[in-house]
């Protein structure tokens, strides 16, 4: 890398999205003019413009015919005008008025599943010959689970759909040469891919695998090209378990384990959103403290575990893959996610402890080299 390049995330503009409750960043459209949030304490769907003005809120609970079930993705803006909302029930598709416009079953009943939900960590829209494809994390189970070698063979990390047709495909298998093939057990936030699709190239990293496998990719294949090692910063690499402790039927996901967590492709870029880890043993120590009924010392414990383990975004050239640099995140924001449109990043400013706000801030950031 050029030591004379030096890249920054520069503060260009926020928006004031007006709602009293716990809204999370979830999608925007590749212009940056339409945002989706959800609300979970009302299990709500807000959409909104670029001013954070709020154009539409959409309510789906209930046993309802357009409901989406269990959630298992946070929601997707598509376009200026439709939104997209995969659940245990199916892949809906509304438009902002919340009407039901065409619901897609998934390719196999899904048996369960865990959710854990990130600003910007949501299923995302593809063109192929000016097709539209929503690609979204895998939910086959393939009659297997992760205590048995057949799962390990048979996985698919993601699912490819056609949006006019409703027929999907899966991608992205464990390769050879993958840490899931050590013969261990692992976890579904171990695996839990984050990817990214451009210019017919498909960018995955399986959860806690420092790599990004990166596919020559089609609609109707993936021909796997190169593989990109990343060097994580204080990475405490996961290990797995053995097999036997891994049950059919149970989902489990660990928010303190080292994960990619997002890939975008930016402006000729490659933003990669990393979590390093905690410290097991450290954590075993603040899990203890817990499970003595004390509480407040536990989680002043794990917030320092935190503050030793900071995400990071690693960025590369999209051509050349060549590495250009690393950012810390903004000071103030969340830090457990972030989201892109075609030109800018935005961020998730964490409100302030002793104020209860009516409102949430997103800051409007551009990656810019100095």
């Amino acid at each position: 890398m050029d030591s004379t390049v030096t890249l920054e995330l520069e503060l260009r503009d926020s928006l004031d999205l007006d709602f009293l409750g716990s809204p999370i960043l979830a999608s925007t459209n590749p212009e940056g003019s339409r945002f989706a949030f959800f609300d979970y304490p009302s299990k709500k769907i807000i959409i909104s413009d670029k001013s954070g003005k709020i154009l539409d809120t959409l309510s789906k609970n209930g046993d309802t015919p357009d409901s989406y079930g269990f959630l298992i993705d946070l929601p997707v803006i598509w376009g200026n005008d439709q939104l997209i909302q995969v659940g245990m029930n199916g892949i809906f598709i509304y438009n902002q008025d919340g009407n039901m416009l065409k619901k897609i079953k998934h390719p196999e009943d899904m048996g369960g599943a865990a959710f854990m939900s990130i600003p910007g960590k949501t299923s995302k829209i593809a063109l192929f010959d000016n097709v539209p494809y929503l690609l979204m994390n895998s939910i086959r189970t393939k009659d297997t689970y992760a205590g048995e070698q057949k799962f390990y063979d048979t996985y698919k990390a993601l699912e490819l759909v056609n949006l006019e047709t409703g027929e999907s495909k899966d991608f992205g298998s464990f390769e050879k040469g993958s840490l899931f093939h050590n013969g261990k057990g692992f976890i579904q936030s171990d695996y839990l891919p984050a990817f990214a699709e451009s210019k017919g190239k498909l960018y995955l990293s399986h959860g806690g695998e420092p790599k990004v496998w990166i596919y020559d990719f089609t609609p109707e294949k993936s021909t796997l090209d190169t593989t990109l090692a990343l060097d994580i910063p204080n990475l405490f690499p996961i290990e797995g378990v053995d097999r036997k402790e891994l049950s059919k039927g149970s989902y489990s996901i660990h928010g303190g384990n080292a994960a990619i967590k997002n890939i975008f492709v930016q402006k000729g870029k490659i933003l990669i959103f990393y979590f390093p880890g905690l410290d097991p043993r450290e954590m075993e120590e603040a899990q203890k403290l817990w499970s003595e009924g004390k509480e407040e010392e536990s989680s002043a414990f794990y917030e320092k575990l935190q503050k030793k383990s900071p995400p990071g975004i690693l960025v590369y050239d999209e051509s050349s893959l060549e590495y250009l640099g690393q950012l810390k995140y903004p000071q103030n924001t969340n830090t457990g996610g972030f989201l892109t449109d075609g030109e800018y990043i935005y961020f998730q400013r964490i409100p302030p402890e002793d104020i209860e706000e009516d409102f949430l801030r997103i800051y409007k950031m551009k990656l810019v080299e100095k």
